[in-house]
């Protein structure tokens, strides 16, 4: 009877239905949803889910997807978290017009061609295919130059991998790399320093200024690490607890023993 209970269990969490977006969310009507974590849940069928249209972060990592069909509905998704999964085939996102931070790291997507259904996607600037933290990746990550070819066919894409490039970490690169190759080719003509056309400043003012942005990969980022952060201190409580309780089963056997007289 047990094993049948469980097996229903699992029969239940291998299909987004109603019920369980629900119970996640506890938002009656699925479209009024907007946040949506189903993480680990041994989901394979995504069921029901493209009926919740005002979705913006999703993250269905660690599940059995293969099929991303319901997912073509979510015109308004800003950040899909589609890691350790099973998936192929890209070309339901092709629809996802607000679409700026994907990561499919953990995959099977075999070549730079199965990409191509991305490249409709103006708005996509952080793609991961693979994360060495975790030992993720993808067939096509194999192919020696794989990263040059993504950044042919994305141009606009300014994270890759979880590194950056384009905006300021290589604007900075770029500067200097300027600066060490006119060092080179000159450096000093009869003894002397060759003379030098007026130049900008190296940065603008507030360059090093760490202010929060509204893109959503930034948010997204503050989002995880206040979710970690949270995770810590009850990780801490927990710990807490469990030492006093040793300390205080230490100092009850150390007490000596008293005997009636």
């Amino acid at each position: 009877m047990d094993s049948k209970r469980e097996k229903d269990n699992v029969t239940e969490c291998a299909k987004i239905t109603n019920v369980l977006l629900k119970s996640r969310t506890g938002e009656f009507d699925l479209e009024s949803i907007l946040f949506l974590k189903l993480r680990k849940l041994g989901i394979y069928d995504l069921g029901c889910i493209g009926e919740c249209l005002n979705l913006e972060r999703l993250d269905l990592s660690g599940n059995n997807i293969t099929n991303l069909g319901p997912l073509s509905t979510m015109r308004r998704l800003l950040v899909l978290n589609l890691s350790a999964n099973r998936i192929s085939n890209l070309d339901s996102l092709s629809s996802c017009e607000s679409l700026q931070s994907l990561n499919l790291a953990g995959n099977v997507i075999p070549s730079i061609d199965n990409l191509h259904a991305l490249k409709s996607l103006r708005r996509l600037e952080s793609v991961r295919l693979k994360d060495n933290t975790y030992n993720y990746s993808n067939p096509v990550c194999k192919n020696s130059s794989y990263r040059t070819l993504f950044l042919e066919m994305f141009p606009n894409i300014k994270v890759l991998d979880g590194e950056r490039v384009v905006g300021r970490g290589s604007d900075l690169y770029q500067l200097c790399k300027d600066i060490d190759d006119t060092i080179k080719a000159g450096l000093f003509k009869n003894c002397q320093i060759p003379d030098v056309p007026d130049c900008k400043p190296w940065v603008d003012d507030g360059f090093w200024d760490i202010k929060r942005s509204n893109n959503a990969i930034v948010d997204e980022a503050y989002k995880q690490f206040s979710d970690v952060l949270h995770e810590c201190r009850l990780l801490n409580s927990r710990a807490a607890h469990v030492i006093s309780q040793n300390e205080r089963s230490i100092s009850l056997k150390n007490q000596p023993k008293q005997y009636a007289v």
